[in-house]
Protein backbone atom coordinates (compact mmCIF):
# COMPACT_ATOMS: atom_id res chain seq x y z
CA UNK A 1 0.00 0.00 0.00
CA UNK A 2 0.83 3.40 -1.01
CA UNK A 3 1.01 6.13 2.43
CA UNK A 4 -0.86 9.14 1.81
CA UNK A 5 0.14 12.07 3.10
CA UNK A 6 -1.67 14.40 5.56
CA UNK A 7 -2.46 17.27 2.79
CA UNK A 8 -4.04 14.95 0.80
CA UNK A 9 -7.03 13.20 2.85
CA UNK A 10 -9.85 15.53 4.64
CA UNK A 11 -11.89 13.20 7.50
CA UNK A 12 -14.43 14.82 9.12
CA UNK A 13 -14.79 13.97 12.91
CA UNK A 14 -18.71 12.57 12.84
CA UNK A 15 -18.06 11.24 9.42
CA UNK A 16 -16.61 8.30 8.52
CA UNK A 17 -15.82 8.87 5.24
CA UNK A 18 -12.27 9.37 4.14
CA UNK A 19 -12.60 11.92 1.40
CA UNK A 20 -9.34 11.90 -1.33
CA UNK A 21 -8.50 15.42 -2.09
CA UNK A 22 -6.72 16.49 -5.46
CA UNK A 23 -7.39 20.18 -5.40
CA UNK A 24 -8.76 23.22 -2.71
CA UNK A 25 -11.66 23.40 -5.39
CA UNK A 26 -12.78 19.90 -3.93
CA UNK A 27 -12.01 20.88 -0.33
CA UNK A 28 -14.54 23.94 -0.31
CA UNK A 29 -17.35 21.54 -2.20
CA UNK A 30 -16.63 18.70 0.56
CA UNK A 31 -16.92 21.39 3.64
CA UNK A 32 -20.33 22.74 1.75
CA UNK A 33 -21.61 19.75 1.61
CA UNK A 34 -21.07 19.13 5.72
CA UNK A 35 -22.57 22.43 5.52
CA UNK A 36 -25.52 21.99 4.29
CA UNK A 37 -26.19 18.53 5.88
CA UNK A 38 -25.31 20.29 9.44
CA UNK A 39 -27.81 23.03 8.53
CA UNK A 40 -30.20 20.50 7.83
CA UNK A 41 -30.24 18.51 11.00
CA UNK A 42 -30.52 22.00 12.86
CA UNK A 43 -33.97 22.69 11.20
CA UNK A 44 -35.31 19.15 11.64
CA UNK A 45 -34.15 19.67 15.42
CA UNK A 46 -35.66 23.04 16.01
CA UNK A 47 -38.89 21.96 14.39
CA UNK A 48 -39.00 18.28 16.55
CA UNK A 49 -38.33 20.64 19.73
CA UNK A 50 -41.31 23.18 18.71
CA UNK A 51 -44.09 20.16 18.13
CA UNK A 52 -42.83 19.32 21.65
CA UNK A 53 -43.26 22.61 23.10
CA UNK A 54 -46.21 23.39 21.58
CA UNK A 55 -47.98 20.09 22.58
CA UNK A 56 -46.98 20.78 25.92
CA UNK A 57 -48.25 24.77 26.00
CA UNK A 58 -52.58 24.76 26.89
CA UNK A 59 -54.42 27.17 24.80
CA UNK A 60 -56.10 30.01 27.48
CA UNK A 61 -59.76 31.08 25.94
CA UNK A 62 -61.23 34.06 28.06
CA UNK A 63 -64.14 35.84 27.51
CA UNK A 64 -65.71 39.13 28.73
CA UNK A 65 -67.41 39.42 32.20
CA UNK A 66 -64.53 36.73 33.57
CA UNK A 67 -63.06 36.93 36.44
CA UNK A 68 -58.97 36.43 36.27
CA UNK A 69 -56.11 36.75 38.21
CA UNK A 70 -52.81 38.46 36.89
CA UNK A 71 -49.33 36.85 37.65
CA UNK A 72 -46.73 39.27 39.35
CA UNK A 73 -43.29 38.56 37.85
CA UNK A 74 -41.61 41.41 39.55
CA UNK A 75 -42.03 39.95 43.17
CA UNK A 76 -39.02 37.72 42.94
CA UNK A 77 -36.66 41.17 44.06
CA UNK A 78 -38.30 40.13 47.80
CA UNK A 79 -39.53 36.24 47.42
CA UNK A 80 -41.69 35.56 50.50
CA UNK A 81 -42.09 32.01 51.03
CA UNK A 82 -45.54 32.00 51.37
CA UNK A 83 -46.88 34.71 49.37
CA UNK A 84 -48.25 33.92 46.49
CA UNK A 85 -47.63 35.49 42.63
CA UNK A 86 -50.97 36.01 41.67
CA UNK A 87 -52.78 39.08 42.32
CA UNK A 88 -56.78 39.87 41.56
CA UNK A 89 -59.46 39.35 41.21
CA UNK A 90 -60.10 41.49 37.74
CA UNK A 91 -62.19 41.57 35.04
CA UNK A 92 -62.28 41.16 31.18
CA UNK A 93 -63.32 43.63 29.53
CA UNK A 94 -62.08 42.68 25.79
CA UNK A 95 -60.18 39.57 23.95
CA UNK A 96 -57.66 41.37 21.26
CA UNK A 97 -55.96 39.33 19.12
CA UNK A 98 -52.71 37.43 19.27
CA UNK A 99 -53.10 36.86 22.94
CA UNK A 100 -53.76 40.32 24.23
CA UNK A 101 -56.19 40.25 26.61
CA UNK A 102 -57.96 44.13 28.25
CA UNK A 103 -58.36 43.58 32.05
CA UNK A 104 -60.44 45.92 34.75
CA UNK A 105 -58.94 45.99 38.26
CA UNK A 106 -62.06 45.63 40.02
CA UNK A 107 -60.61 47.91 43.37
CA UNK A 108 -59.76 51.50 41.00
CA UNK A 109 -61.65 50.54 37.53
CA UNK A 110 -58.28 50.78 35.74
CA UNK A 111 -57.96 48.93 32.89
CA UNK A 112 -54.63 48.20 31.00
CA UNK A 113 -53.50 45.26 28.74
CA UNK A 114 -51.63 41.94 29.24
CA UNK A 115 -50.56 38.82 28.08
CA UNK A 116 -52.90 35.76 28.10
CA UNK A 117 -50.25 33.56 29.17
CA UNK A 118 -49.70 35.97 32.67
CA UNK A 119 -53.77 35.41 33.28
CA UNK A 120 -55.60 32.14 35.35
CA UNK A 121 -59.51 31.99 35.61
CA UNK A 122 -60.34 33.14 38.95
CA UNK A 123 -62.41 30.06 40.74
CA UNK A 124 -64.79 32.27 43.08
CA UNK A 125 -66.15 29.93 46.00
CA UNK A 126 -68.20 30.41 48.89
CA UNK A 127 -67.64 28.74 51.88
CA UNK A 128 -70.06 27.73 54.57
CA UNK A 129 -69.30 27.64 58.05
CA UNK A 130 -71.22 26.44 61.42
CA UNK A 131 -69.54 28.79 63.24
CA UNK A 132 -70.49 28.58 66.93
CA UNK A 133 -68.60 30.61 69.30
CA UNK A 134 -67.69 30.17 72.84
CA UNK A 135 -66.94 33.37 75.40
CA UNK A 136 -63.63 32.58 77.21
CA UNK A 137 -64.74 35.68 79.81
CA UNK A 138 -67.33 33.65 81.26
CA UNK A 139 -66.40 31.14 83.34
CA UNK A 140 -69.21 28.20 83.92
CA UNK A 141 -70.58 28.07 87.46
CA UNK A 142 -69.96 25.43 89.87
Amino acid sequence: MKEVEQDEILKPPDVGVIYPINSNWEIKNILEEIRNESYENAKIYKERTKKFHDKVIRQKTFEPDQKVLLYNSRLRLFPGKLKSRWMGPFMVTKVLPHGVVEIQNLRNNSTFKVNGQRLKPYLETTFETNEQRIPLTDRPQQ
